[in-house]
């Protein structure tokens, strides 16, 4: 298992480096342009990102619900930490920023996390799923002239989270009992936090976007909804 681990992080860090690339392919950074990660953890991700970008440091926002994951942001990049809350508005202006970064975050913007084991019905887990996934959606349109949001897609034969065979399209009631299973022994644990979409969901939240697809194996493993000033031209 632990072969099949390294093999699966391996990919995942291929596939990140193919994301900068298509990131800079598509956006022209200078140390005026103002980016906000959302979602950003430790700011790892869009360090890695910007890697070789002129860029300011403190022109870069890192956003997240984790207040000691924005801190070390600030402290090992100098960017800006932000704290927010895991629903509603985001605490800035609109057009604030030049670009919303925002990958593998939209999936778990659902319901309330106290609540991700008790909510068996996969209706009603969709349904406020989508109500929440709508609201983000909106708020990042509202906040950034320009967007790069990346979500796993749901038709990819393995779900990202469990690395289980299509855990994505399992009844909820299902893929609870067996996370709850798995997660004793499988070299991947999850809590039933995500909804997954297709590129045809991404691209109705976000209808002012191209879509790209990452591959892997001529399948597409993950979807990214890009608004660009490069792609008006």
């Amino acid at each position: 298992m632990n072969s099949l681990k390294r093999y699966i992080y391996m990919l995942s860090d291929r596939a990140r480096a193919r994301r900068a690339e298509l990131f800079n392919k598509h956006f022209d950074i200078s140390l005026d342009t103002k980016i906000l990660d959302l979602g950003s953890e430790s700011g790892d991700n869009i360090a890695k990102v910007l890697e070789g970008c002129n860029y300011s440091a403190s022109n870069v926002y890192v956003a997240d619900i984790a207040k000691d994951q924005v801190s070390k942001a600030h402290k090992v990049y100098g960017f800006n930490p932000v704290v927010i809350n895991a629903e509603g508005e985001l605490p800035f202006p609109d057009e604030y920023f030049d670009i919303v970064y925002c990958s593998s975050v939209l999936e778990h913007v659902t319901v309330d996390k106290k609540f991700v084991w008790s909510i068996v019905s996969g209706k009603e887990f969709k349904r406020k799923a989508s109500k929440n996934q709508l609201i983000f959606s909106n708020e990042i349109k509202r906040i950034g002239k320009q967007y790069f949001v990346q979500t796993p897609n749901k038709n990819f034969l393995i779900e990202s989270h469990s690395w289980l065979p299509l855990a994505s399209h399992l009844p909820r009631c299902i893929l609870i009992r067996l996370l709850k299973f798995t997660n004793s022994f499988w070299i991947k644990k999850t809590t039933p936090d995500w909804h997954l979409l297709t590129s045809h969901e991404l691209q109705s939240l976000f209808e002012d976007s191209i879509i790209e697809c990452e591959k892997y194996l001529a399948i597409t493993k993950s979807i990214i909804a890009i608004k660009s000033a490069k792609n008006k031209n």
